[in-house]
This record gives C-alpha cells, structure tokens and sequence, in this order.
C-alpha cells in the first residue's frame, strides 16, 4: 500500500496535461536558417507552459523552400508527412518521403529542402537545452 502511496504522489507532482489545436499556432513566414523561400509553421510545443522537455513543430515547405544548413546541439528529428524532401546532414544527402524519418545527430550541420511538385509537410522534434 505504501507504493501506491508513492506513485499517487509522483502522478500529482506532474502538471495537468495541455491539449493544442495546431491551427492556434499557424503563421506563414519564411524557413530558419536562411530564409530560402516561404513555409507554413505551426509552433505546436510553444503553447505548452515552461519549462518543458522538447519542442515539438510542423513545418510545411512551400514549392522551392528550405531549411538551411546549420549546427545543431542536440539531437533532431525530422519525420515526413507529405512530399519529398533532401535532407542534408554533414554533407551526406538523402532523399525522404511520406512515412519516411531522419534522425539527425547532435554536433551535425543539417537542412532540409522541398523537392518534387507538392509542398514538404514535416513534423520536427528534439529536446529542449537541461
């Protein structure tokens, strides 16, 4: 009984969950790191409370869009919704596409560019500096 004493007490010191409609967060305007073109952003993460864990985001490429090369610190995920995409990681190119996901390595430097004739609908996600 003193467990379920200990675990009630670690469910309550969590905050109450935040539920988020992505078209609350949407905005058009151009891609990080260079601004290559235009893109539909939904800041999904950014209308959870702070502190928080990670970030959490859809991006969507318009035709001719990219996310330019850049370091990052810390461990990304890019997942395709719909489109193609060439992303880039330490020189080292890949093409990926609907269902597919790169797993970007902290220390890298990254981007991604839409390819193809529909726009690149991403999600991104990667941890929050500790």
């Amino acid at each position: 009984m003193a467990a379920l004493g200990v675990f009630l007490a670690f469910l309550a010191s969590a905050p109450p969950m935040v539920v988020i409609d992505e078209q609350a967060t949407k905005r058009l305007e151009p891609p990080p790191h260079g601004a290559i073109g235009m893109s539909t952003a939904y800041r999904i993460s950014d209308a959870v409370p702070t502190p928080r864990a990670m970030e959490f985001r859809r991006r969507i490429l318009h035709r001719g869009a990219a996310i330019g090369l850049h370091p990052i610190g810390h461990d990304e995920v890019y997942y395709v919704l719909e489109g193609e995409g060439e992303v880039i990681s330490d020189g080292q190119r890949a093409i990926l596409k609907k269902g597919m996901t790169a797993y970007l390595y902290k220390g890298a430097i990254v981007g991604i560019a839409q390819r193809g004739r529909k726009p690149l609908s991403l999600i991104i996600s990667y941890p929050n500096a500790q």
